[in-house]
């Protein structure tokens, strides 16, 4: 499963921008993929329609573009939580509670102390509708630090430095009390980190502040690239993807979700089984398939083996054709010569309707008859005569139609709901 972690620019501090403009949009984002999350494959620099594409992205903020707050998580439903947040750090918060975007820590739990990561949250939508333009959808949104305990500190460059020495290498100092960025001109960096240093305290620097942190420090640090904080960056626990910037995916970016999610290593066997699964049934039906068409092949043969033996001067073509309507045509043939009459007869459908006339009706005036079919005149029948003569010849298995015209119309019911074979 590959892995997009993008850095966000620092958030530009303009004193002359007013609050009512919108933020710059960045030009250009840094970038590093992983095929594991660990190592390194490729980074770089690019705008956002060129970044690469990978299975799960997610977006790094600056380590001073967090601010973090210490409280006592309030008891309140999902929904109420932002408002009940907004109450508790509405003192400590040097912006309005609008303009800021919170997050809880992974796994906080409601009456325990737990941190809470504070944003802007114009300037952190402003990014991701960026990059959504650009069809990066971020999945996730972590922090380049947070407070943890041991401490991690990392020296990098901070900016020009005119008069040279230690003032262009920030320290960005993480450890259980929060996450701090100070230069190390000055005796503030002196003062926030102990000496000596907690014990398992991590040491990391960029290439470029190497030098002046293990001078400063008197220790070897761990150097870093860029590319190598970032995806460690990304490694975070954290997701800020909270509240209102909570991922929804719907339509065709929950469909993408889903498959990207099933392609992903994890899935890899489900998907196997999925195969495997499909497979198996469509050989399946097909032995099925095979196996009933040779019963049914089989018991056709059968069947014009005995048609050919019972009628040996029948047509030989018809018998193979349709072998049960020669059987029909001869059976026929056979009860006409021997003056029986057949189910399509006259006789036998005028017994048929004299058998359920009706008690106290006359003899029917006027009839028609088709092969297989009697119509006979109804007149002056009664809705209950009708259905009684229906129900009577129901079970010997007659249909009777009635008309608007008065007649009814007696005919087997096989014939009624298609041609008999």
């Amino acid at each position: 499963m590959s892995t997009l972690v993008i850095q966000i620019p620092q958030r530009q501090r303009l004193r002359a921008q007013r609050a009512a403009e919108a933020p710059p949009t960045s030009d250009e984002y840094a970038y590093v993929t992983s095929p594991d999350g660990l190592s390194v494959l490729t980074h770089g620099s690019c705008a956002p329609a060129l970044l690469p594409k990978a299975t799960t992205t997610i977006a790094v903020l600056a380590d001073a573009d967090v601010s973090w707050h210490r409280i006592t998580l309030p008891k309140a439903p999902a929904a109420r939580m932002r408002a009940a947040l907004e109450g508790v750090l509405e003192d400590g918060l040097l912006e309005d509670t609008d303009s800021v975007h919170f997050a809880l820590a992974p796994q906080a739990k409601a009456g325990n102390p737990t941190w809470v990561a504070v944003v802007d949250r114009a300037w952190l939508r402003h990014e991701l509708a960026a990059l959504e333009g650009a069809n990066v959808f971020v999945d996730r949104i972590a922090p380049m630090a947070w407070p943890e305990d041991p401490p991690s500190g990392h020296f990098a460059e901070s900016g020009s430095d005119a008069e040279g020495g230690t003032r262009g290498i920030a320290l960005h100092w993480a450890h259980g009390d929060g996450v701090a960025s100070v230069r190390l001109q000055g005796g503030l960096a002196r003062a926030l980190v102990p000496t000596p240093p907690p014990e398992g305290t991590r040491w990391s620097a960029t290439p470029g502040a190497a030098a002046a942190a293990e001078q400063w420090l008197g220790a070897p640090v761990q150097v870093l690239t860029p590319a190598q904080r970032l995806l460690q960056g990304g490694r975070s626990p954290w997701n800020l993807r909270q509240f209102d910037l909570a991922r929804r995916t719907r339509g065709d970016r929950a469909v993408t979700d889903a498959l990207r999610a099933l392609m992903s290593p994890e899935w890899r066997w489900l998907r196997y089984g999925a195969i495997a699964l499909v497979a198996v049934q469509v050989i399946s039906l097909n032995v099925w398939a095979w196996h009933q068409n040779g019963v049914i092949r089989a018991k056709r043969t059968e069947m014009q083996k005995l048609v050919q033996a019972t009628y040996p001067k029948a047509n030989p073509q018809d018998i193979q054709r349709d072998p049960q309507a020669v059987m029909q045509r001869e059976a026929q043939s056979l009860r006409t010569l021997a003056g029986q009459p057949g189910d399509d007869d006259l006789e036998t459908l005028l017994q048929a309707a004299a058998y359920a006339w009706p008690p106290g009706r006359p003899p029917v005036e006027t009839v028609r008859f088709e092969p297989g079919k009697l119509t006979v005149a109804a007149n002056g029948w009664s809705a209950p005569q009708i259905e009684q003569f229906r129900n009577t010849l129901r079970p010997a298995g007659w249909q009777v139609d009635a008309t608007t015209e008065g007649r009814l119309t007696l005919s087997r019911a096989a014939a009624a709901t298609g041609p008999r074979s």
